[in-house]
């Protein structure tokens, strides 16, 4: 399938769905902690990710990575889930916003809270707070294997956000877990329906396995 085809195809899922599609495939990826800070905004791209460590005697930067980036990639950010300063701000959401970004997840916080909300620009973390990153954590590495909620995130892998937080889907296994999701929710939808014409929820769901759809297998 075409790449973007694929990660389009994520998109129109939910997150509900794709972790019950890892599950039964037995591959973690549900992050942890990862809230949306925008309501109601979804989000799917591939990965483009940067590390963070505290900063040292000579100080590094914390955000020139983001001419980088290209349109449709999610920005993912290892801050190693810090919450007393900050690696994103109002000028990288403005960027990201302009370049086409997909979306941005940090393992931390962000700040400029209102310009986020303004564009309704997709970004996941653990909250939000003020204080700057400048001089306290620098840029360590960029495309490199990190951590998010737990979840190991690689360059390119899929990341999938919605209402519900946000999950890593591993790129080398990417379409077996898109059809096992897609099965899922037809699953569901065929359940719904039944529930809706008016069959018991327990009548509904033993027709349809519901009880072991995300059973590992």
């Amino acid at each position: 399938m075409d790449v973007d085809q694929l990660v389009a195809e994520f998109g129109g899922l939910s997150t509900a769905n794709v972790s019950d599609a890892l599950d039964r495939l037995g591959i973690p990826g549900g992050c942890l902690g990862i809230v949306p800070i925008v309501q109601g905004v979804k989000m799917a791209g591939r990965a483009f990710t940067v590390h963070y460590l505290p900063a040292g005697v000579e100080k590094g930067t914390v955000g020139d990575y983001i001419d980088e980036v290209k349109p449709g990639q999610v920005v993912v950010l290892d801050n190693s889930a810090r919450v007393h300063c900050t690696v994103w701000g109002d000028l990288l959401t403005l960027v990201a916003h302009r370049r086409g970004l997909a979306g941005t997840v940090i393992d931390g916080v962000c700040r400029d809270v209102p310009r986020i909300r303004e564009l309704r620009y997709p970004l996941f973390a653990r909250g939000h707070f003020m204080v700057t990153g400048k001089d306290r954590v620098q840029v360590d590495a960029v495309n490199v294997p990190v951590t998010v909620g737990g979840i190991q995130v690689k360059p390119g892998d899929i990341l999938v956000g919605d209402d519900s937080g946000v999950v890593t889907v591993p790129w080398e296994k990417a379409e077996e877990v898109l059809a096992v999701a897609r099965e899922i929710g037809t699953a569901e939808d065929a359940i719904e329906q039944a529930v809706r014409g008016g069959e018991s929820l327990a009548e509904a769901r033993k027709r349809y396995g519901y009880h072991k759809l995300q059973t590992k297998r």
